[in-house]
């Protein structure tokens, strides 16, 4: 993950495609110019207000609030406190919504929907570290899908359509590709479904998205390997995470504690009184026991 400066500004590009750039900052006396940019701008605030012009009608990025701004169409910004706001950005690629929306989303660069905002802060946060790129991946197209309704005019709640085989056949291969992975988009291709379907159908047959799923099965992995003697940084490669605090944190999230000590546990050199060893290492965690499936990919919410 990027680290940011002591002006509190952080850019980077990430293994996505269709992501051009990530950007983060805290502004405060800044003001921008009239300019353009020639990939679509989807900025979200979390503190302050930004002031922008596009074709010469005055807007207010809030917190609650997405912006979306087009290619090639100016504006500028700045803030309205002298306290400047904190914004994250994200510049994508002109191919992802298309030409046809330029002129709606300039008409109207700011949108009102809650669903739409959690759904690109999850996206940053997914981002915002040695993420699955599986994970960026499904977030980025439910965002992207909803864009366009809100542009087209065609914004709709899809109803989940019940596909098992093809969530069958994903299953399978995530567990074939468990160490090295794969994109949606390869997945997509290779099944023939848009990349939403495909998610919408995994998540309704199983209850957690794919890269939940694919996150679930690593860890699974990795407790064997560590009670079978592996130290942790070797299990973290051996199990395709990007590296060994990547593999710590969604080791720690899925059962409470490090990699280290359920190792550890398996010798019994920590275990607490009255806690057995068998008890500390013998339970088995599945990706479907998880109680709640991603909100991005909720069935009920995309």
């Amino acid at each position: 993950m990027p680290t940011t400066s002591d002006l509190e500004v952080a850019a980077w590009r990430p293994p996505v495609c269709g992501i051009r750039e990530v950007f983060h900052a805290h502004i405060t006396n800044h003001v921008y110019p009239m300019h353009t940019h020639d990939s679509w701008t989807l900025l979200i605030v979390d503190d302050g207000i930004v002031r922008f012009d596009v074709e010469r009608h005055e807007y207010g990025a809030l917190n609650h609030l997405v912006t979306i701004l087009p290619p090639q169409v100016a504006h500028n910004g700045d803030s309205v406190s002298p306290d400047g706001f904190r914004k994250r950005v994200l510049y994508l690629d002109p191919a992802l919504l298309g030409s046809e929306l330029i002129g709606a989303a300039a008409d109207q660069p700011v949108i009102s929907d809650p669903v739409l905002r959690q759904r690109i802060h999850l996206l940053h946060t997914a981002l915002d570290g040695s993420g699955e790129p599986l994970e960026a991946e499904s977030r980025l197209d439910f965002i992207v899908e909803r864009l366009h309704g809100h542009l087209a005019g065609t914004l709709r709640n899809p109803r989940p359509t019940a596909a098992p085989g093809v969530a069958r056949r994903l299953r399978d291969l995530l567990d074939a590709r468990l160490v090295e992975g794969i994109t949606l988009a390869e997945a997509s291709e290779l099944f023939q479904t848009h990349p939403t379907h495909l998610v919408r159908a995994f998540t309704k047959e199983f209850g957690v998205a794919p890269h939940q799923y694919l996150t679930g099965r690593r860890v699974d992995k990795a407790r064997e390997l560590l009670l079978e003697g592996m130290t942790p940084g070797l299990v973290a490669a051996a199990t395709g995470f990007y590296d060994q605090s990547h593999f710590t944190r969604h080791f720690k999230n899925t059962l409470g504690t490090s990699p280290g000590r359920y190792a550890r546990s398996a010798t019994g050199s920590t275990s607490a009184p009255g806690i057995s060893r068998r008890r500390l290492s013998g339970d088995s965690s599945t990706p479907q026991s998880t109680k709640t499936a991603d909100p991005t990919v909720e069935t009920h919410r995309v």
